[in-house]
């Protein structure tokens, strides 16, 4: 199989590793590399081909091809593109270990304990999440001019190795894209909708998220969104004096006449005559 064997006990070798933004279109290496690679896509987008599978990275994901596979893209990487990568030497494992499990006690009596750890070969990694503050901090160290980095950057390159497989591990546990989505609105209820946003702070096409929303939610990104405006401007209009156009600015209305429509959409009546019910019933 492609996959990659991390061990417990031993460290990987780096190489090298940089930063790349594209200007214009690039064609990957073709080659058949003694290392193994990392590619981190931050924008845009890239194919790369190993062996006989096929690789489609958008912004956000996280590749690894292991060292002896013929590798290479069939297609140009577009300009603009940008991502991180990282070249590394990791040893066979050696015997018949027994493969990690999460374990409370892993030491035992004293005892030692190797045990071999296969890494992911693609995961979706979070703007500003640890794997990407881990990789861009690697980067950056390995050029910097400190004479004793080689004691650091492998134990720098494990971390960010066994953040990809914890992440394995953790999944599963992990909340819905979509219910990420909907925490993330529910914080910028006092802005306007905004796709360009939602796919910065995701690393996710637009398109790609719409789709997941809608199957998950039985409702549009922007449904959800207008929802908290008006849950959040119903709480102004109950709670405090301000006045409608004031409510609307709080909720990211520049035109309270516009606000007024989306309200009386979703809630029925104008905002004034919602909180002339409300304190009616006091």
């Amino acid at each position: 199989m492609n996959e990659i064997i991390l061990s417990t006990d031993r460290l990987p070798v780096m190489c090298s590793c940089d930063y790349i933004a594209l200007t214009e279109p690039y064609f990957m290496a073709e080659r058949t590399p003694d290392f193994n690679v990392i590619i981190y896509v931050v924008e845009g987008s890239m194919c790369i081909t190993e062996g006989k599978c096929d690789y489609e990275l958008e912004a956000g994901e996280l590749l690894f091809l292991k060292k002896g596979l013929h590798h290479y893209g069939k297609d140009a990487v577009p300009r603009g593109t940008k991502w991180y990568f990282a070249h590394f030497y990791l040893d066979e494992p050696v015997g018949d270990r027994p493969e990690f499990i999460p374990d409370p006690d892993p030491l035992g009596a004293g005892e030692r304990v190797e045990l071999n750890v296969i890494l992911p070969k693609r995961i979706s990694v979070s703007k500003n999440g640890q794997i990407h503050n881990l990789f861009a901090e690697l980067v950056k160290y390995s050029q910097s001019e400190d004479p004793y980095k080689r004691l650091r950057v492998n134990g720098m390159l494990y971390s960010l190795l066994t953040e990809a497989v914890l992440q394995r591990y953790t999944e599963s546990a992990m909340p819905r894209l979509s219910d990420r989505i909907c925490a993330w609105l529910g914080e910028h209820c006092n802005e306007s909708f905004s796709a360009a946003r939602l796919e910065k702070e995701f690393f996710l096409s637009y398109k790609r998220m719409a789709a997941v929303f809608k199957a998950e939610q039985g409702e549009t990104m922007q449904q959800f969104h207008t929802k908290c405006r008006m849950t959040r401007a119903c709480y102004l209009l109950r709670s405090t004096a301000m006045p409608v156009r004031e409510v609307a600015n709080a909720v990211g209305y520049n035109d309270p006449l516009y606000f007024t429509r989306c309200f009386r959409s979703c809630e029925g009546q104008s905002p004034s005559d919602y909180r002339n019910s409300v304190r009616a019933g006091y």
